[in-house]
C-alpha cells in the first residue's frame, strides 16, 4: 500500500517518531516529575497530588516492595478504579524494575484466579471494596504480598470521612479477611524509611501485561515492553500536536479520566501522556456514576477527553451536561467501540469540537489509527495509521488485497506486542511471517489512506450469502429519535440461514417494533433489515462500556 496515508497527515506531523527517546517508561516518568514538580498531576474527588508528591510517594512504594525481596521482572498486580493510589502504584512497580499486571476489580473470584495464575503475580495492590474477591481465590495463586488501599488513604483529614461514607454509609465494602496483608499508607510509612535502589532497565523489558479475552474467550495476556508503550505515547502526543502547539492560553492541559486506568486505552492517553505532557488527569472512580462524574468536572476547564460512544451518549443526555466547561476543549477522542454518527452530531452541537475516532487493541498498547485532530466534522472512519505504523489489508490467505476491499485489519509498527504471555502457540496465530499483527476485525482502506471497519470478523451475520455488518445497521437505527441505544445480531433463520435481530433500549417509550421496521424499510436493502425487535431496558456491557453483542447472540443476558 505504499504508506499512502502519510499524504493525508496535518501539515507538522511527522512520518516516525524516534521510540529511542526513552529507555523505559520509569525513565518517561522521571523526567516528569523533575520538570513538574509544584504541578497538580492527578486530582480525586476534589484531592490533588503534584508531580512532586508522585515522585516520593512511588518511590516509597517501589523501595517497600524491593525490601520484601521480589526479583526484579516480577509481577504485581493492581485492582482498584480510578483513585489516586493507581499512579502512584503504576510509578512505583515500574520504577522498581517489576511488571504491572492490571486486573479489573469487577472480575469475579474464577476471573481475578485465572489472571493471578496465568501471570505468576507474587504481590497485588488493590481497594477494600473488592478484598472479598481476592479472599475467596488468594490461597490458589502465588502472591505472597497485599497491600490494601482505601478510598480515603491520600486524602489527609477529608480521607478518614470519605471512608466512613464508604464503609458505613453506602456500605461499598464487604467483610473481607486476608491475613497479613499490609495497608496502602503502611507500605508507604515503611517504604520511606528503606532506601529505594534505582534499576536500569532497557526497552526490551517487560513493562505491562495486558490481559484480553481476544477471539478465543480465554484472557491472555499480552506483553507489552517498555519501547512499546513508550512508542504509544509519543505517537498519541504528536498527533495531537496540531491542536496542541499553539495554545499559549492552557498553561496546564486538563485530561478526563473517566474511562479505567486498567484498560489499556486509558492507561496510554489518559495516564502515561497526561504525565508526559505534565497534564493534570481528573481521576473519576465509578463513570457510571454520570452525575456524580459531571460534578466532579466542574469548574475545570476540560482539554482533553477519551471517551468511548456509550460514555458519550450517557454524558450528553444527562441534564447537568451544560455545566461542564468546554471552552479549552482541543480533542474528544474516541475509542473502544464505534462511535456513532448520532452521538458526534450532538457532541459537535454542544461542544463545537467533533469526537475524533481512533481504533486500538490491547495487543498493539493501543492506539494503531486516528482521525487527524483538525477535523471538524464525523467521517466514520476510524482515521489514518499514526506515525510509524503500517496497516495492510489482507485477505485469508495473507496477501494484500486491492484498495477500497474489505479484508483483515493487518498492524505493524513500534507499539506492536512482544507476543502473549506464555503462549508462543497463540502468539504464531496471530503474527504474520513478515510481522504483521493480524487484529481480527476487517476492515478497509481508501484511496486517501482512510481505514474504515467493516466489523470484528466474528459479528459478521451472514444473510442468504450476504454479508451483514453489525455496525451499520446499529448506526442507522441509532439515528431513530426513539432509540437510546441498539445492539444488532445475527440468529438462526431457515430461510436466509441467519436474520438479523435488534435489542434496543428506548428513549421514547412511545416506539414500537413497528416503528423500527418502517424506518429500516427506508434506510436499508432488504437483506440487511431487521427481522426481530426485542426491547429491553439495558444492554449488557463490558468494564468501558462496549456493548457485548456475543452474549445477547449467545444468549446469556
Amino acid at each position: 500500500m505504499d504508506k499512502i496515508w502519510l499524504k493525508s497527515y496535518p501539515p507538522g506531523v511527522p512520518a516516525e517518531i524516534d521510540p529511542t527517546r526513552y529507555s523505559s517508561v520509569a525513565e518517561l516518568l522521571e523526567e516528569a516529575f523533575r520538570d513538574h514538580r509544584a504541578k497538580p498531576a492527578f486530582v480525586c474527588m476534589g484531592k490533588e497530588i503534584s508531580y512532586g508528591e508522585l515522585d516520593e510517594l512511588s518511590r516509597k512504594l517501589a523501595a517497600w516492595f524491593q525490601s520484601k525481596g521480589l526479583a526484579r521482572g516480577a509481577r504485581i498486580a493492581i485492582m482498584m478504579p480510578n483513585v489516586l493510589q493507581y499512579p502512584v502504584a503504576i510509578a512505583a512497580i515500574l520504577r522498581a524494575g517489576y511488571v504491572v499486571v492490571n486486573v479489573n476489580p469487577l472480575y469475579t473470584p474464577r476471573e481475578l484466579e485465572h489472571q493471578l495464575k496465568d501471570s505468576g503475580a507474587e504481590a497485588i495492590i488493590l481497594l477494600e471494596n473488592f478484598a472479598v474477591t481476592l479472599q475467596a481465590i488468594v490461597r490458589n495463586t502465588s502472591i505472597k504480598h497485599v497491600v490494601v488501599a482505601a478510598m480515603g488513604d491520600l486524602m489527609g483529614v477529608k480521607g478518614a470521612l470519605v471512608n466512613f461514607v464508604v464503609r458505613r454509609v453506602k456500605k461499598m465494602v464487604p467483610a473481607w479477611s486476608l491475613p497479613g496483608h499490609v495497608k496502602f499508607n503502611t507500605a508507604i510509612a515503611e517504604g520511606g524509611r528503606q532506601s529505594f535502589k534505582p534499576v536500569q532497565q532497557g526497552p526490551d523489558d517487560v513493562a505491562f501485561l495486558q490481559y484480553t479475552g481476544g477471539t478465543t474467550g480465554v484472557a491472555k495476556g499480552a506483553t507489552l515492553l517498555h519501547r512499546n508503550l513508550i512508542a504509544n505515547v509519543l505517537q498519541s502526543e504528536i498527533w495531537l500536536d496540531p491542536v496542541r502547539a499553539n495554545r499559549k492560553d492552557i498553561d496546564q492541559f486538563v485530561t478526563v479520566v473517566a474511562l479505567p486506568l486498567y484498560h489499556v486505552f486509558a492507561l496510554t492517553v489518559c495516564g502515561l501522556l497526561t504525565i508526559r505532557t505534565g497534564g493534570l488527569g481528573v481521576l473519576i472512580p465509578n463513570p457510571r456514576d454520570i452525575p456524580g462524574m459531571i460534578k466532579a468536572l466542574e469548574g475545570y476547564p476540560i482539554t482533553t477527553i477519551p471517551a468511548v460512544n456509550t460514555l458519550y451518549n450517557a454524558m450528553l443526555n444527562s441534564p447537568d451536561f451544560h455545566k461542564l466547561d468546554f471552552s479549552k476543549l482541543i480533542a474528544a477522542n474516541g475509542g473502544g467501540m464505534a462511535v456513532q454518527e448520532a452521538v458526534a452530531k450532538r457532541w459537535f452541537e454542544h461542544t463545537h469540537r467533533p469526537i475524533i475516532e481512533g481504533y486500538g487493541l490491547s495487543e498493539t498498547s493501543p492506539c494503531v489509527t486516528c482521525n487527524p485532530v483538525t477535523v471538524t466534522e464525523y467521517s466514520g472512519t476510524i482515521g489514518l495509521p499514526l506515525p510509524s505504523t503500517e496497516i495492510s489489508i489482507r485477505d485469508d490467505e495473507g496477501n494484500e488485497v486491492p484498495l477500497g476491499q474489505p479484508g483483515e485489519i493487518c498492524i505493524r509498527g513500534p507499539q506492536v506486542m512482544a507476543g502473549y504471555w506464555n503462549r508462543p502457540d497463540e502468539t504464531a496465530k496471530v503474527m504474520t511471517p513478515d510481522g504483521f499483527f493480524k487484529s481480527g476485525d476487517v476492515g478497509l482502506m481508501n484511496e486517501n489512506g482512510f481505514v474504515k471497519i467493516v466489523d470484528r470478523k466474528k459479528d459478521m451475520i451472514l444473510v442468504s450469502g450476504f454479508n451483514v455488518y453489525p455496525n451499520e445497521i446499529e448506526d442507522v437505527v441509532a439515528k431513530l429519535p426513539g432509540v437510546f441505544e441498539v445492539a444488532a445480531v445475527g440468529v438462526p433463520d431457515q430461510h436466509s440461514g441467519e436474520a438479523v435481530k435488534l435489542f434496543v433500549v428506548k428513549k421514547d417509550q412511545a416506539l414500537t417494533d413497528a416503528d423500527i421496521f418502517a424506518y429500516c424499510k427506508q434506510q436499508l436493502t432488504g437483506y440487511k433489515r431487521p427481522k426481530i425487535v426485542e426491547f429491553r431496558t439495558e444492554l449488557p456491557k463490558s468494564n468501558v462500556g462496549k456493548i457485548l453483542r456475543r452474549e445477547l447472540r449467545d444468549g446469556r443476558a
